[in-house]
């Protein structure tokens, strides 16, 4: 198994590993330790893909696996954002979808022999879902870890205006996360309706 290869099944080993920290509410500063794993998995990511055109490592494991571990990455930070009602099933179904859609006339173009690198809208989309997920974890971790430090602050009773902030950023990246998905998946499918045949 090459480099590359290898740091793709590193990014899915860290999934479930990312998972636990979401979800253990007797781990200290469990968010903040999440949003690095997530860090390092996302720069697995392109780390990866640029050695792998780099040096000549492209591989059908790595067409099939690098994609599959991205949206297992992402889609576990989403799920468990349902929970902690820093998304909605609603938005993470529409994330779904697009992913599902997109996944579809891939494999309709492999068939017919044709590779779909991602384009510019795609990749704005990962990057700002990579940047939201971020953002929402370490504000998750300040809402957390605010009172830790009341005793600091004593008498302060609501939370500092950096989490307030970063909270507010959180849903407005997201809003972004949503139009970029909606959009470079219709994008997607009009540059590549001459695969679907009847989409004129």
């Amino acid at each position: 198994m090459n480099l590359p290869n290898k740091l793709t099944v590193m990014r899915m080993a860290l999934i479930p590993v990312f998972l636990v920290f979401m979800l253990a509410e007797s781990i200290p500063h469990r968010y903040l330790i999440a949003a690095v794993i997530f860090a390092a998995a996302s720069f697995t990511d392109y780390l990866d893909g640029h050695i792998a055109r780099r040096d000549g490592l492209v591989t059908n494991f790595g067409k099939l696996m690098d994609p599959l571990a991205d949206k297992l990455l992402v889609f576990s930070a989403l799920v468990c954002f349902i929970e902690l009602e820093m998304s909605s099933a609603l938005i993470v179904f529409i994330i779904l979808a697009r992913e599902f859609l997109v996944t579809s006339v891939r494999l309709i173009a492999a068939e017919q022999g044709t590779v779909i690198a991602a384009d510019i809208w795609g990749k704005m989309k990962t990057v700002s879902q990579i940047i939201w997920v971020l953002v929402a974890l370490i504000a998750l971790w300040l809402e957390e870890s605010w009172p830790l430090f009341m005793t600091v602050s004593p008498g302060a009773s609501a939370p500092p205006a950096p989490v307030i902030f970063l909270i507010g950023l959180s849903f407005v990246i997201q809003t972004i996360v949503v139009i970029l998905t909606v959009f470079s998946g219709f994008n997607y499918i009009w540059k590549n309706r001459s695969l679907l045949g009847d989409i004129k």
